[in-house]
């Protein structure tokens, strides 16, 4: 008998200087592609998450950053159309760097967090909780 399990991703919410801009992807490969989308990836193995989520930001857009906190899990079975995958999503500081495209991103850039274009997966979700708990959130920030 197969044992099948979820894979686990990352996804990080980084905003401007001013708290009012979240930073955003166009991927570059399908699932999605063309679609916007919050930084992130798969998880390697051996890997710790808060790593991962680092790792990831800097592949896709050229920023260093670092954890600040753990914001949530959304695991829904249905929120990737390649299986099932459980997402951990942080919030990031950034420590330096430009805004750049790489790896499977076409683009990076900032959005107004009140007028963002059309998302991937659940990442209208996860940024409409993010808006819900906004106030508490930046004062941690």
């Amino acid at each position: 008998m197969e044992y099948k399990s979820p894979k686990i991703t990352v996804d990080g919410i980084i905003l401007d200087e001013n708290k009012e801009r979240i930073l955003l992807v166009q991927r570059g490969r399908e699932p999605f592609k063309g679609k916007w989308a919050l930084p992130g990836g798969f998880v390697e193995y051996g890997e710790k998450t808060e790593d991962a989520v680092v790792r990831e930001v800097s592949e896709e857009t050229g920023l260093k950053t670092k954890a600040l906190e753990l914001f949530g899990v959304y695991s829904d079975p249905n929120r990737d159309p390649r299986g099932h995958t459980i997402t951990i999503v942080y919030l990031l500081d950034i420590i330096n760097g430009e805004i750049t495209s790489g790896d499977d991103a076409m683009k990076a850039e900032f959005f107004d967090l009140n007028n963002l274009p059309e998302l991937s997966f659940d990442h209208r979700k996860i940024i409409g909780d993010f808006l819900r708990r906004k106030r508490n959130v930046l004062s941690k920030m």
